[in-house]
This record gives C-alpha cells, sequence and structure tokens, in this order.
C-alpha cells in the first residue's frame, strides 16, 4: 500500500478534493432546494439528473480522450463543473438546476474515467488491488469529509457554493503537474446486454437494482431530511454515517464473500437491507436511530455492488472481461436514473417514509430473486476472482481493472459445489 501511495498521491489527492467538492454539492442541493420552495418531486429530478448525465458522459468521454487526449478532456471538464456549480445559486430554477446537473454528471464520468485510466496504467498487476482499495477510500474520505463543510456556512448563502467551486479546481492541479504520462485509451466495446444476462441474471438484476437504491439512498438524503425537518448538522451527519458505513464495512463482506458462496452473501446483505428498512419505517428518527440506519443502509449498499462485480466475473472468461464492464456500468447507471425520481414519487404518495420504503421493495425483490437463481444454478467450485471494493460511482474503467483481477491462491468454496 505505502508504494501505491508513493507513487499516485497526487491522483489520490486530486481525487480526494473532488469528491469533497462533489459531496458538497450532493448535500448543499437537497437543503437548498427546500429553502427554494422546491418540492420532493422537483427535487427528484433534479437529483436524477447527474446519473443520466453520468450515463451519457461514461459513452462519449472515451471518443472524446483519443480525440484530443486525457489533459485536455481532464482540464475541460473540470471547467465546466467549476463554473455549473457557481451557476446554481445565480439560476434558482428546479429546470435549469436539472440541467446543470445533467452537465456535472456528464463532466464528472469523464474525470473519474481519466482518473482510473491513469491509476490502471500507474499499477502493476501486483498492486493493482492495492490502487482500487485506496481510489475506493480517498472518494469514501472526500464525501464523508464533505458533509462536515456543508456545516461551516449557511446553505442559504453563496458561499459553500463557492467553497465547492474552489475544491474541484484545486483538484485537478496535483493531477496535472503529476509527472504520470498519460495512458493509452482503448475502445471497450459492451457486451451486449442479452449475452450478459445469460451469462449472470443475477448480475445484471442485482447491479440494476443496487443503482436505484444507491442514487435513492445518497441523490434524495438530503432532500428527506430537509422535508421532515432536520437540521443542516442532522442531515450531514445521516449522509456522512451512510458513506462511513459502507467504508467501514466492504472489507470483512470482502473477506467473507471471497471464502463462500457470494450468493448466500448477496441473500443476506438483501435480506439485512430488508430489515434496515423496516426499522427506519416503524422506529422514531432520533439522530442515533438515523445514524445507525445510515451506517447499516451504507454497509449493505456499497459492499453489495462490489459483490454483484466480483460474481459476474465468476461466469466469464478472458475474452469477455473489458465488454461485462460497460455492460454493467449501463445498467448500473439505468438503475441510478430511476431511483431519485421514484423515490419522489414514493415521497409524494406516501408522505416522507416513502423514502425508506422504496428502498424496502428493491431490498425486498432483491431478497426474493437470489433466492430463486440459487435453485436455479449451483456453486460456483473456484473463485476467478478476488473482491475488490468499488463505489456505485465509479466508472467502467475501474470495474474493468477490478474483473480483471484474476487470483489463484483464494481459498475454495467449502461448500461449494461443481457449477454444471
Amino acid at each position: 500500500m505505502l508504494t501505491v501511495l508513493r507513487n499516485s498521491w497526487p491522483l489520490l489527492l486530486g481525487v480526494m478534493l473532488l469528491l469533497l467538492g462533489n459531496g458538497i454539492q450532493g448535500t448543499l442541493l437537497g437543503i437548498r432546494g427546500k429553502i427554494e420552495g422546491f418540492s420532493p418531486v422537483e427535487m427528484s429530478y433534479v437529483m436524477s439528473a447527474y446519473y443520466a448525465g453520468f450515463l451519457v458522459g461514461s459513452r462519449f468521454t472515451p471518443d472524446m480522450i483519443r480525440s484530443v487526449g486525457h489533459v485536455r478532456v481532464f482540464a475541460a471538464l473540470g471547467s465546466l463543473i467549476s463554473a455549473a456549480l457557481i451557476v446554481y445559486p445565480v439560476a434558482p430554477d428546479w429546470m435549469v438546476w436539472s440541467v446543470l446537473r445533467v452537465l456535472i454528471g456528464f463532466s464528472f464520468a469523464g474525470v473519474y474515467i481519466t482518473a482510473e485510466s491513469w491509476l490502471n496504467a500507474s499499477s502493476t498487476n501486483e498492486t493493482r488491488g492495492q490502487a482500487l482499495s485506496a481510489y475506493m477510500i480517498m472518494q469514501m474520505l472526500g464525501i464523508i469529509a464533505a458533509q462536515g463543510v456543508v456545516n461551516f456556512r449557511d446553505p442559504g448563502t453563496f458561499d459553500l457554493f463557492a467553497i465547492s467551486s474552489i475544491l474541484v479546481s484545486i483538484a485537478f492541479t496535483p493531477i496535472l503537474l503529476a509527472a504520470t504520462p498519460a495512458p493509452a485509451f482503448d475502445r471497450i466495446a459492451p457486451l451486449p446486454i442479452s449475452r450478459l444476462f445469460r451469462t449472470s441474471p443475477l448480475g445484471c438484476v442485482g447491479i440494476f437494482i443496487v443503482g436505484g437504491i444507491f442514487s435513492a439512498q445518497f441523490g434524495m438524503a438530503a432532500v428527506w431530511g430537509s422535508e421532515v425537518g432536520l437540521s443542516v448538522r442532522n442531515i450531514s451527519i445521516f449522509i456522512a454515517s451512510i458513506y462511513f458505513g459502507g467504508l467501514v464495512l466492504q472489507y470483512p463482506i470482502g473477506w467473507l464473500s471471497d471464502r463462500y458462496d457470494r450468493r448466500t452473501i448477496i441473500l443476506a446483505l438483501a435480506a439485512a437491507g430488508v430489515v434496515t428498512m423496516l426499522l427506519a419505517v416503524v422506529l422514531p428518527w432520533s439522530l442515533p436511530v438515523l445514524t445507525l440506519i445510515g451506517f447499516l443502509s451504507g454497509g449493505i449498499t456499497n459492499p453489495l455492488y462490489s459483490l454483484l462485480v466480483a460474481y459476474v466475473n465468476d461466469h466469464l472468461d478472458g475474452s469477455e472481461m473489458a465488454g461485462a464492464s460497460a455492460g454493467l456500468m449501463f445498467l448500473n447507471g439505468l438503475g441510478a436514473i430511476g431511483g431519485p425520481v421514484t423515490t419522489g414519487w414514493f415521497m409524494h404518495q406516501f408522505g416522507s417514509q416513502g423514502y425508506f420504503l422504496f428502498m424496502l421493495l428493491l431490498f425486498a425483490f432483491l431478497t426474493v430473486y437470489t433466492s430463486f437463481r440459487m435453485t436455479r444454478r449451483r456453486a460456483q467450485a473456484l473463485f476467478r476472482g478476488r473482491f475488490r471494493p468499488l463505489s456505485p460511482t465509479a466508472s467502467a474503467v475501474a470495474v474493468e481493472a477490478a474483473i480483471e483481477t484474476r487470483v489463484e491462491d483464494l481459498p475454495p468454496d467449502p461448500g461449494a459445489v461443481e457449477a454444471p
């Protein structure tokens, strides 16, 4: 790990600052939307717009990089993000905000692809797993720290938007000045979704559902908190607990998933998600309860994403890996676009409890579907890849790097039988 930090610290520092700025934006918009008088339904469109832009950016950024190079794309998209962050308080209209969120989502997709390409190119086969872990940790730390920064200024003023813009601008300095050559960037031909589904139905359905859970969970957290009258401090603690849970529980869950049937772990996590959301519905929303709910829900959703990627990897051969990463990214993006919008509809129909009810239904569906799939296919006797911690916001480059990391020294599943 020390070698990874020594070789990649400018990139990792830049990523942390980027996520610090982006984390401020995500929380601030949910709080500021309430101040501006936007309804939860209107804010759900604003929040979904980011994921729509991210999905489009994931498709077109590689062509931009091949045309003009990593550095120019990186700098141009960073400038767009900084400018868009300043426009929010100038144009307090939910439709304008939606357009800005599309632009920011598009730009962040390109930024992530570029940064992850650099990280992947600067890593060896021996250090790639550690590099991915360090990258995910820096992402999580940036967003967690952002929740503290939100408390430094009044969200009704211009200040936090300016701070977010400044942090994003500064983030590009260590990355662009680092003496790291731009990596070669090859076109990734997506594996047809139909073929990917035949290879791993549970992986495809699970990735789609987790995309919806994650985008609803984080994208609408501040909107929900503002709607029920939580203070800025309590909203930021709730959101920070989501990411802290995802950071802490990735590793013990990953350790288990490399030693036992991954579907058993997926089933257990999905069922735990149902229980957690039920608790959120029936318990009073005191700060200790919300902190626990946030920790558990984040500690379930983030590892679930990484676990599903590893599970799909178990059913791939080497020629399919790159295409599978693009296909999984597409499915996750589709689910993420629908998450906030559907949550907004649930909140409109069922009140503030709709925020948790929607995620409860998704976890319940994943529980039932995983149980069904366990009756249709035997457990893997040998895992083809090791669990690698990933964020649901990772680009196809990081997903591809994770599923390309092969391993021969994993202990076999003690309860598995040979797959047919």
